[in-house]
């Protein structure tokens, strides 16, 4: 079993309540409660990012649709590579779903 540098309590809590969320408006109303709306943005975009290199895109490519610094990528794409597998567990989860 994975174990997390993040893990704690307070963080055990937090998952829990995310995977309690039915469909998009609960992610949408507990979401909007949660974060801010810069914060959101952030991960939105960090996530576009990784669907993108995971795609293939250069990084001008995705700068360029997205408008997401160098930085950014750079940082999306060390975690594809070298990080804790989560961007590539939920990409390759959503693509079997939408193969069914």
């Amino acid at each position: 079993m994975y174990e997390s540098k993040m893990k704690s309590e307070m963080t055990d809590h937090l998952y829990e309540a995310i995977l309690s969320l039915k469909d998009k408006e609960d992610c949408y109303r507990f979401f909007d409660d949660l974060c801010t709306v810069g914060e959101i943005q952030v991960m939105a975009q960090r996530w576009m990012v990784a669907k993108m290199l995971h795609d293939g895109e250069t990084f001008s490519a995705i700068n360029e649709k997205t408008g997401v610094s160098s930085a950014t990528i750079t940082r999306v794409r060390r975690c594809l590579v070298y990080g804790a597998d989560g961007y590539a567990r939920v990409i390759d989860r959503l693509a079997d779903k939408k193969d069914s």
